[in-house]
């Protein structure tokens, strides 16, 4: 990757902006992202927005990461800013600080754009197109002097086509508590199961549910972490027709959990660097599609131990993702190897 612009090298600070209280993937990515920080010796802090003054803005689910957060980030030309693509316009409230966006999505930053309302879509349309900017979009702009921190090929191909250059590549890595199942081989007894995430791709998903009634799919919803993992151990077949806006993380949790893993070509999942699996479990969303991939469930189930180890290099892949992270980390950040 091309890089016009550098991290500095006398880092004061880095703050790192995160919703307050949000417990999805890209949230905990910026906290292993301040935690990771932190353990190489910098001085970095979270910091919450979108939060309840009367409540503690860390989630349960991070509380573990040990992290410090402050109330105000201090614009100073030594600190770095670190946002999300949703976040976008916290940027135009600084001047001195170093700004960075880490592209942890694509869709979702674009998501104003893909309203079901037609009217709604085009009004928003034109207003894009004319640079006028509902909150969340950025201006994508060469002359600025920001950094681009990108989880995902998906999102890199993105900006390339936007002719962006300052470009780095940061990943992320999945809670220890998958990896140390697999490792531990604390797995149960594989059943006919297909799992998938009703928050995603749903109306092509209840189709293939609708042409396999004798099937048995389990939905991923009000569940814990510890209760999605046992699920995952327990199923042979994960399956995701959403967006894949980015690197996601349910399907590396179900592959290192032992599923075979069915997705659609969608976003991120076209790319093999974001989603390394091979082309037989990835499909078009067609409805002709729908009798092979079911057809290749069937497969999975029949002769699972075949098929899963199809999936042996995506799982090595994911053991191996902290390790990355924090070499991306020591390389973005100039630190000594």
């Amino acid at each position: 990757m091309t890089k016009q612009l550098i991290i500095k090298k006398n880092i004061t600070k880095i703050f790192v902006a995160c919703p307050a209280n949000r417990i999805t993937g890209g949230p905990e990515a910026l906290h292993q992202l301040v935690h990771e920080l932190t353990n190489l010796g910098f001085d970095a802090y979270m910091f919450y927005y979108d939060r309840n003054k009367n409540l503690d803005p860390v989630a349960e689910d991070y509380k573990g990461y040990n992290n410090k957060f402050v109330e105000e980030i201090e614009d100073d030309y030594n600190n770095i800013l670190v946002v999300p693509e949703t976040k976008t316009e916290l940027l135009y409230n600084y001047y001195s600080i170093q700004k960075v966006i880490w592209w942890l999505s694509v869709d979702n930053h674009f998501g104003f754009l893909n309203s079901k309302n037609k009217l709604k879509k085009m009004i928003k349309s034109i207003l894009y197109y004319l640079h006028i900017y509902p909150r969340q979009i950025y201006r994508f702009s060469k002359k600025e002097k920001i950094i681009h921190f990108v989880q995902s090929e998906y999102a890199r191909q993105m900006l390339k086509n936007k002719s962006i250059n300052n470009i780095f590549f940061l990943g992320d890595y999945l809670n220890n508590l998958f990896i140390e199942r697999q490792i531990n081989n604390i797995n149960t007894k594989k059943e006919d199961i297909v799992v998938y995430n009703p928050k995603k791709g749903i109306e092509f998903t209840k189709a293939i549910i609708e042409e396999a009634k004798d099937i048995k799919f389990v939905p991923i919803e009000n569940m814990t972490r510890d209760e999605v993992a046992n699920l995952l151990s327990t199923a042979k077949v994960y399956i995701d027709f959403g967006n894949h806006p980015g690197k996601d993380r349910i399907p590396r949790e179900a592959a290192i959990s032992g599923c075979c893993v069915i997705v659609g070509k969608n976003g991120s999942a076209k790319f093999y660097e974001d989603v390394p699996i091979e082309d037989e479990f990835k499909y078009d969303l067609s409805i002709k599609n729908i009798p092979l991939i079911i057809k290749k469930i069937r497969s999975c189930f029949d002769n699972y131990e075949e098929e899963v180890k199809k999936f042996a290099k995506y799982r090595e892949i994911i053991k191996n993702e902290r390790a990355k992270f924090i070499d991306d980390i020591k390389n973005i950040f100039q630190v000594s190897q």
